[in-house]
């Protein structure tokens, strides 16, 4: 466990200091992250301009919604999706050899091989979007519901690294999944709303197949105070199912990989 950190620390260490060699990049993209922040309000002021819930859902709790949203989506774009799509790279160019020679766990350094630190951003703004909602709501959440809702986001966060790592497994078959990759982020733009708003198929599918409704709309439940403890026990062990599954399509995937030297 130790060893496994200490090569977070060096992956982190080692992806900042690439980063501020760029500064002004930097600084550009730290730009657009917020201005890709202040667009997302956009849909929510215009939709709550002509009433006042959503499906059952109020302003202030649609807020709530979109700060798990945008903290998340500042977790993929500025962890998973570069750095596993160096992978794809790697299995293109049948380089991948020189990570699996490393002496730790390959599917940890992959999932940390590139980092990109101004999407800390989009963390902090969601960090704010959050306390204005519960300013709104007039009341700060339970300590309780805090914690619960913290233990969803990781959970959250668990199931985004699993899809995203079932896609590059793919790779390893296929080669050419950058846009599946790209796909994902894309239909991940509607976790900024809660499955409640879904209906029919719809529904099943961002619960069950493709489960945005654990990634935003459970965790954003549990800090209102709304998400039974059944509910949460359920969608915990689910993760750890999907992560598990996950992590065996990755083993079996990497015992099928062919290097360029084979």
């Amino acid at each position: 466990m130790m060893r496994a950190l200490r090569v977070v620390r060096a992956q982190l260490r080692a992806s900042i200091a690439t980063a501020l060699q760029y500064r002004f990049e930097f600084a550009v993209e730290g730009a657009l992250a917020l201005l890709w922040m202040g667009v997302t309000l956009v849909p929510l002021i215009v939709v709550f301009g002509t009433r006042e819930t959503v499906a059952g859902w109020t302003f202030p709790e649609m807020l709530v919604v979109l700060g798990w949203f945008v903290a998340l989506k500042g977790i993929l774009e500025g962890t998973l999706s570069p750095s596993l799509l160096q992978v794809i790279e790697h299995v293109r160019k049948g380089t991948l050899d020189f990570v699996l020679l490393k002496p730790a766990d390959a599917q940890l350094l992959v999932s940390l091989s590139k980092i990109e630190p101004w999407r800390m951003i989009d963390v902090a703004g969601a960090a704010v979007i959050l306390v204005v909602a519960f300013q709104r709501i007039g009341r700060p959440p339970a300590l309780a519901d805090l914690l619960l809702a913290a233990l969803l986001l990781c959970s959250a966060v668990l199931v985004l690294y699993s899809i995203a790592i079932l896609v590059v497994s793919i790779a390893f078959v296929a080669v050419r999944v950058d846009n599946l990759l790209y796909l994902f982020q894309s239909v991940f733009d509607v976790a900024r709303w809660p499955s409640s708003v879904f209906r029919g198929a719809l529904a099943v599918i961002f619960t069950f197949v493709l489960p945005l409704a654990l990634m935003t709309t459970y965790p954003s439940l549990a800090l209102l105070g709304k998400l039974n403890l059944r509910t949460a026990v359920a969608a915990v062990a689910g993760t750890l199912l999907f992560a598990a599954v996950a992590r065996g399509i990755w083993i079996v995937s990497i015992r099928r990989y062919t290097s360029a030297s084979s």
